[in-house]
C-alpha cells in the first residue's frame, strides 16, 4: 500500500493520534485541491482584501467556520446521524444555500455603489420596497461624490458564516472522515476532533491559497487606492454573480441529482482531482469565469483615462 493509499483508504484498528494525523493530512489535501465548497468563497474574500496578509486572514476566518462545522459533522457520523447523506443527495440544496449567502453578501457590498448588475430591476419588482431601498441608495450614490472605491469593505465575519454553510456539503474527503475515521474513535468528543483536525489542515492550505488569490489584485503596478478598488469590486461582483451561479446549478442538481453521475475521469485517485464533473464546472465558472472577468473589468475601470490621476506611486501593502 502506498502512502497516498494509506491516507485515502485507512485501515481499521489505528490509534487515536494516527487517526487525527490522517484527518489533518486529508485536510491539507482538501484545502489544496480545487473544491467547490472552498475555493469560490476563499477567492471572493481574499481578492477583496487585496493584500497577502488579508488573504491569509480570509482563509483563516473562512476555515474557522468550516472547521467548526466539520467537527459537528464527524460527531454526527460517530452517532450514526450522518447517514442521511447515504440516503439523500444534499448537494443541490447545499449549493442553493451557499449561493444565497454569496448573493446576499455581494448585494450588501454593492449597495450604494456605481456598479450596475443583473437582476436589480427584477428584484425591485419582486420584493418592492426592500430592493427599492437598494436602488435608491445607488441612485443617491450616483448623484453624490463616490467614495474612493465605490464598494463597501468586505466583511470577513461573513466568510466564517459561509464556511459553516459550505461545510455541510459532502464529497470524497468528507466521506472518509465521517464514515471511516469518526466511527473508529472511542467517543463522540474524539470523533468531533477528527473533523476539527481536518478543518485545521484545510485552514493551513486555505490561508496559503487565500494569500495567492489576494496577490492577483497586485499583478499590475497599481497604487494602493487602485488595488483596493480592484479587489473590492472583484470580490463584490464574484459574490453577487457567483451566488446566482451556485443557486442555478444547485436547483438543477436538486431536480436532477443523476447529473452528478456524469463526469470525465482523470486517472487520479485524489478526490477533487479524480474527475471533471458538475463540481469542477462550478469552480471554473465562479473562480475562472466570473472571478476572472470581474478582475479584468476592475483593471479596465481603474486604468481608464478618467482614473489616471489615481495612478501615483504608493508603497505596496505586504
Amino acid at each position: 500500500m502506498s502512502v497516498l493509499d494509506f491516507f485515502l483508504n485507512p485501515p481499521t484498528g489505528l490509534t487515536v493520534p494516527i487517526l487525527l494525523a490522517i484527518s489533518f493530512v486529508l485536510g491539507l489535501l482538501h484545502g489544496g485541491t480545487p473544491d467547490e465548497h472552498t475555493w469560490p468563497i476563499t477567492f471572493s474574500y481574499s481578492i477583496g482584501s487585496y493584500t497577502s496578509r488579508g488573504g491569509l486572514k480570509s482563509g483563516l476566518v473562512f476555515s474557522t467556520g468550516f472547521a467548526v462545522q466539520r467537527a459537528i459533522l464527524t460527531a454526527l457520523g460517530f452517532l450514526g446521524l450522518a447517514s442521511i447523506y447515504l440516503v439523500y443527495n444534499l448537494d443541490g440544496p447545499i449549493y442553493v444555500l451557499v449561493g444565497i449567502a454569496m448573493f446576499g453578501a455581494g448585494w450588501f457590498l454593492l449597495r450604494g455603489s456605481d456598479i450596475h448588475l443583473p437582476l436589480d430591476h427584477l428584484l425591485e419588482r419582486l420584493f418592492g420596497q426592500f430592493f427599492r431601498e437598494h436602488t435608491h441608495h445607488r441612485t443617491v450614490a450616483e448623484r453624490s461624490p463616490l467614495p474612493e472605491t465605490g464598494v463597501k469593505p468586505v466583511p470577513l465575519r461573513m466568510a466564517a458564516v459561509h464556511g459553516f454553510i459550505a461545510g455541510w456539503g459532502i464529497g470524497g474527503f468528507a466521506t472518509i472522515i465521517v464514515f471511516v475515521l469518526a466511527p473508529e474513535m472511542p467517543n463522540v468528543l474524539w470523533a468531533a476532533a477528527v473533523g476539527g483536525f481536518f478543518g485545521l489542515g484545510t485552514m493551513v492550505m486555505q490561508m496559503i491559497t487565500g494569500a495567492l488569490f489576494a496577490r492577483l489584485a497586485r499583478l499590475k503596478r497599481l497604487s494602493l487606492a487602485q488595488m483596493q478598488r480592484v479587489g473590492r469590486r472583484t470580490a463584490a461582483r464574484t459574490l453577487y454573480v457567483g451566488g446566482l451561479a451556485f443557486v442555478a446549478i444547485g436547483l438543477v442538481v436538486a431536480v436532477a441529482p443523476w447529473i452528478e453521475n456524469y463526469a470525465l475521469g482523470t486517472g487520479s485517485s485524489i478526490p477533487n482531482l479524480n474527475s471533471i464533473g458538475v463540481a469542477f464546472v462550478l469552480i471554473v465558472t465562479v473562480v475562472g469565469g466570473i472571478g476572472g472577468y470581474s478582475l479584468w473589468k476592475g483593471y479596465r475601470e481603474v486604468l481608464a483615462p478618467a482614473a489616471g490621476p489615481e495612478r501615483r506611486s504608493e508603497p505596496n501593502p505586504p
